[in-house]
């Protein structure tokens, strides 16, 4: 075989491997599924192509298909796990939080569950005189913020656990009711994220979304929270796809996936 042959075979795999990532990369975790016309849309690949690859890669394992719909596959999970295995996720997680902060100026902070409290394992604090006090090792009631909604909303061994027990209010702004609280968890998991304010502390507000494990379960909550009068609930709408976009980022990075 010739060297150009050779070369060009080189250039045909790296090709293939491109758009078998361009793929992968379709997939979100507000979007976990999609038919082969959406993959199509979103990948702006040919149809022919989109269909051929996609059959390979359930073929393969890296795509399952249930009908018409298409979602990660589970071997993927499998790699994933793998390469979690010694990855250090405040490594990934601290990076991503300065750069929120950059970016949009206010705290972003990273929230885990420890038994029934949440706590702040990672912070990137703003560098705004007036600010929320948030600092590493910080321990929060699990039924105030859009943290702990967050968290709750893909845990419901969890949440059934919290709304059974007292709802002490906070401020005047806490929900204490459980059935109250059992809807915002409901819409904070049909959403993807939630937005709270003056729950845990007046004239406060937060915007959280979930980031997930290699088995697709809640790691924990990507969360940018400071004064309400810098952070309106409109604006705290505006930041909704980039809250969303890097939890993505971090669960991709994390080898983890969104839930079934």
């Amino acid at each position: 075989m010739a060297k150009g042959d050779g070369d060009s075979g080189k250039q045909q795999t790296l090709l293939v491997l491109t758009k078998i990532v361009e793929i992968l990369n379709a997939f979100t975790l507000t979007r976990p599924a999609m038919t082969l016309g959406e993959i199509q849309q979103a990948t702006g690949l040919p149809t022919s192509t989109v269909q051929r690859l996609v059959s390979n890669m359930v073929a393969q394992g890296m795509l399952d298909r249930v009908g018409e719909q298409i979602r990660i596959g589970i071997r993927m999970s499998y790699w994933a796990a793998t390469a979690r295995k010694d990855l250090d996720v405040l490594a990934i997680v601290t990076p991503v939080l300065k750069e929120i902060r950059d970016k949009i100026g206010e705290t972003a902070c990273f929230f885990t569950v420890e038994q029934n409290f949440r706590v702040c394992v990672a912070v990137a604090e703003t560098h705004h005189a007036l600010r929320r006090h948030m600092y590493v090792g910080k321990v929060i009631p699990l039924h105030v913020g859009s943290a702990s909604r967050v968290l709750l909303a893909w845990n419901p061994e969890l949440a059934e656990r919290i709304l059974s027990a007292p709802l002490e209010p906070l401020t005047e702004g806490t929900v204490t009711s459980a059935e109250d609280l059992a809807a915002l968890i409901a819409k904070a998991r049909a959403d993807g994220y939630a937005i709270t304010t003056g729950e845990r502390e007046d004239s406060a507000s937060g915007l959280s979304a979930p980031v997930f494990d290699s088995a697709g379960d809640v790691l924990g909550a990507l969360t940018i929270s400071g004064p309400t009068v810098r952070m309106p609930l409109e604006k705290c709408e505006e930041w909704v796809d980039l809250v969303v976009g890097y939890a993505e980022q971090i669960t991709r990075s994390l080898g983890g996936r969104p839930p079934a």
